[in-house]
């Protein structure tokens, strides 16, 4: 079962996390050979993104990723989302590690007007 972890974000902001990803007795994932992507919804069901994250493996050994999104990203994001974060290893299966919601923190002044 994958992991839970919700995620904040200011609209309009660069936004960009650290997360330790482990198992279920606190041990860290070794992520050395693996790839590692994540993407924001509406819904599950939705069949297009609203946000990818520009994910990467910070490291490996130690089982720490980072999501981040540009400023422009997020400026287009006006309600929650859903999110994951798939592993995939070298003989290519994937496996959702981690999920969450993605809150967005609304800003009334547009950031282009200063």
């Amino acid at each position: 079962m994958p992991g839970y972890q919700d995620l904040y974000i200011s609209q309009g902001d660069n936004f960009q996390t650290q997360i330790t990803l482990a198992d279920d007795y606190g041990s860290a994932y070794n992520l050395v050979g693996f790839a590692v992507g994540s993407q924001a919804k509406t819904s599950y069901f939705t069949a297009n993104s609203t946000l990818v994250f520009n994910t990467t493996i910070v490291d490996a050994s130690n089982g720490v990723i980072q999501l981040a999104a540009n400023s422009a990203s997020t400026a287009n994001v006006t309600k929650t989302l859903v999110y994951d974060v798939l592993l995939r290893d070298t003989s290519n299966n994937i496996s959702k590690i981690l999920e969450g919601r993605v809150f967005i923190d609304l800003t009334a002044t547009n950031i282009h007007s200063f």
